[in-house]
């Protein structure tokens, strides 16, 4: 959506965008999950068959609940700046409230996962904050660029 609302300022244009991103995010991330854990449960199973221990199959991961969570986990996280432009006319109150909106999940997100992993609260949400404004911004400007030189 920042690079888009770098070089477009109508909100139907970035809501769209920003839908389709969303979407083929979501859909990246789970077959790219998919074929992960499908590797990682093809190689602990031919494991278990060479110790000709197959008895806890059941605990090996499986790959489709993995698909699952993460195009879930990439669909909440890309909704947040798809509700927090999608209600804002004006060009650059939209872009502030898309990198405020999505600073603030940065920060949830980051800390979740700072508390479910046990490490530093303050650090880990730091971490995930920066670096999702260097991304935010490398887009916008990349697209600026581009958008300039009239490619």
């Amino acid at each position: 959506m920042m690079g888009v609302g770098a070089v477009r300022k109508d909100s139907k244009t970035m809501i769209l965008t920003g839908i389709a991103g969303m979407v083929a995010g979501a859909c990246s991330m789970a077959i790219g999950e998919f074929v992960s854990v499908y590797a990682q449960y093809d190689i602990e199973l031919s494991q278990m068959k060479r110790e000709g221990n197959t008895d806890h199959k059941e605990n090996l991961p499986n790959p489709y609940y993995a698909a699952l969570a993460s195009y879930l986990a990439f669909a909440v996280g890309a909704a947040v700046p798809l509700l927090g432009a999608a209600f804002i006319k004006d060009y650059k109150v939209r872009l502030g409230v898309v990198v405020a909106v999505v600073s603030l999940a940065l920060i949830v997100f980051g800390g979740l996962g700072a508390v479910l992993g046990k490490a530093p609260f303050f650090k880990s949400s730091l971490r995930v904050l920066i670096g999702g404004w260097l991304a935010m911004a490398v887009t916008f400007g990349l697209t600026k660029l581009v958008d300039h030189f009239g490619v």
